[in-house]
């Protein structure tokens, strides 16, 4: 557990393992909320290639995951991004990277309630299109539960995941071979797919790509439970890397199914009944029926890990007071920053129903205002998970050429990650409507404001010791073990309750 100061309590350490860590990162990505939600905008923009676009994404993605992982093994911070981007590179752009994440949970959640409610509908029969206020209703409903469950504490948290995930995982699995053991009904499998042959100019690749890194958004989640994880040095992180190869495995199999049984056109044509189409074709009668469960529980146990990511950057933050102290209080018995997870859920269901109701927003908005919040929270994400992966190389960079797997592992793959996520945040900027800049850039120019109303009273934040791998060396010293060199942690039996700079 975590030593950090702060007048409101500490979170509870132990609550979490290592396989409540990988079912965490996997339920954090949503498998089958992403096919649902997002899948259709980036058939859209890439067609045939989208195995292609998630191939060269989950690459970088993957060195972010390990750029986390290196992190959490100096720092197990409910804040993850915020505090180590913080003490690597600046305070004012980890006060930007922690903005953004909890700017992305509030977005994403406020987009995710109604497709929440619409799914819940259509299992009974009854469609989405012309019951916006009721299925904005049964949506809100469902977050309520959620913020229920996230306030009860994350061992709850973590059963309600390993249930809704478990099912939703065997649920995917078993129609993915299904599907891949059927004969294709439109086209035969191309290894093109996975080329750059299908792209249309530069411009469709950005785009699909974009799509792409908010697909597998959600895996850091382990991070900001690394202060409430067992070992949270390394279990967390481990979770993370597991949980963006999980996701990548199932979305590129999907893709292909789409791609091989009914086509990129069908998919275009039909975005909100894809699946439908794509499960009667796998199971004719229940096939469509058991994908929209499965996109019911996925996008369920989003909202939760949003909620996660959110109220825990959110309490950092307060226990730092660099925003409101009153977001850094831990609910005494529960243990848990309740003021944070009441004020994301208050501000998150505000913004679904504003979204959803206040317009008049029928399917069709609904989708449309979807699609710019996945663009322009994909913005966000790319922003922090950027500067993420250059902490990491600038933190270890004496340590790089010890070893050709520091170099690798913590160098060259974080640091390629990193600029692929700073190219893509350029790119997207001319090619994004006005409405997807404003939830996305616009959102993050606005936290210039309570960064600099808190400045003095965040003063240990903004004065804080950099990180230094040396102290997490001389730690682990004491144990026999080395966190730079493998081959020195084998055969013992260490247990990582020691932090290393607090």
């Amino acid at each position: 557990m975590s030593k950090h100061s702060g007048a409101g309590g500490s979170l509870r350490a132990d609550a979490l393992g290592t396989f409540d860590s990988v079912v965490m990162a996997v339920a954090g990505c949503g498998p089958a909320y992403t096919i649902a939600g997002t899948f259709p905008a980036l058939i859209a923009a890439v067609g045939v290639a989208g195995p292609a676009v998630l191939l060269y994404c989950a690459l970088p993605v993957v060195g972010i995951a390990l750029a986390f992982r290196h992190l959490g093994r100096l720092d197990p911070n409910a804040g993850a991004s915020y505090a180590w981007t913080g003490r690597s590179l600046h305070p004012f752009l980890g006060f930007l990277s922690g903005w953004a994440l909890v700017v992305s949970a509030t977005v994403f959640m406020a987009s995710t309630a109604l497709p929440a409610g619409a799914a819940t509908l259509s299992l009974f029969g009854t469609p989405a299109a012309g019951h916006t206020a009721l299925a904005t209703a049964v949506g809100a409903l469902w977050f309520l539960l959620m913020a229920g469950v996230v306030m009860h504490g994350a061992r709850i948290s973590a059963h309600a995941q390993t249930a809704v995930t478990g099912t939703q995982l065997v649920l995917l699995l078993a129609f993915a071979v299904a599907a891949l053991s059927k004969d294709g009904n439109v086209a035969d499998f191309s290894p093109s797919w996975f080329g750059f042959g299908h792209f249309d100019g530069q411009h469709h690749f950005v785009t699909g790509a974009l799509i792409a890194v908010f697909a597998y958004w959600g895996w850091d989640v382990t991070s900001n439970l690394g202060e409430e994880t067992r070992g949270g040095r390394r279990g967390s992180g481990f979770g993370g890397v597991i949980g963006v190869v999980t996701c990548f495995a199932l979305f590129v199999v999907f893709t292909i199914s789409v791609n091989i049984l009914v086509g990129t056109d069908v998919v275009r044509q039909n975005p909100e009944s894809f699946l439908t189409v794509l499960g009667d074709a796998v199971w004719p009668g229940w096939g469509g029926r058991l994908l929209v469960l499965a996109v019911l529980l996925s996008t369920v146990a989003t909202l939760e890990t949003s909620l996660l990511q959110a109220t825990r950057t959110l309490f950092a933050m307060g226990r730092d007071r660099t925003l409101p102290q009153a977001f850094g209080r831990i609910h005494p018995g529960r243990q848990t920053p309740w003021t944070a997870t009441a004020v994301v859920a208050g501000v998150a269901l505000a913004l679904t129903v504003a979204a959803n109701l206040g317009s008049g927003a029928g399917s069709g908005s609904g989708l449309r205002l979807l699609a710019d919040a996945v663009s322009g929270v994909g913005l966000l994400i790319c922003f922090y998970y950027g500067l993420a992966a250059f902490s990491a190389v600038v933190v270890h960079r004496r340590q790089l050429f010890a070893s050709v797997g520091n170099l690798l592992l913590i160098g060259l793959w974080p640091l390629g990650g990193g600029l692929f996520m700073v190219w893509i945040f350029v790119r997207s900027l001319t090619e994004l409507n006005a409405l997807a800049l404003g939830i996305g850039l616009g959102t993050l120019v606005l936290g210039v404001v309570p960064m600099l109303r808190y400045r003095q009273h965040g003063r240990s934040y903004y004065e804080a010791v950099p990180l230094d791998p040396a102290r997490a060396r001389a730690v682990d010293a004491s144990y026999g073990v080395t966190d730079l060199d493998p081959s020195s942690r084998a055969g013992t039996g260490r247990s990582d309750e020691l932090l290393t700079d607090f």
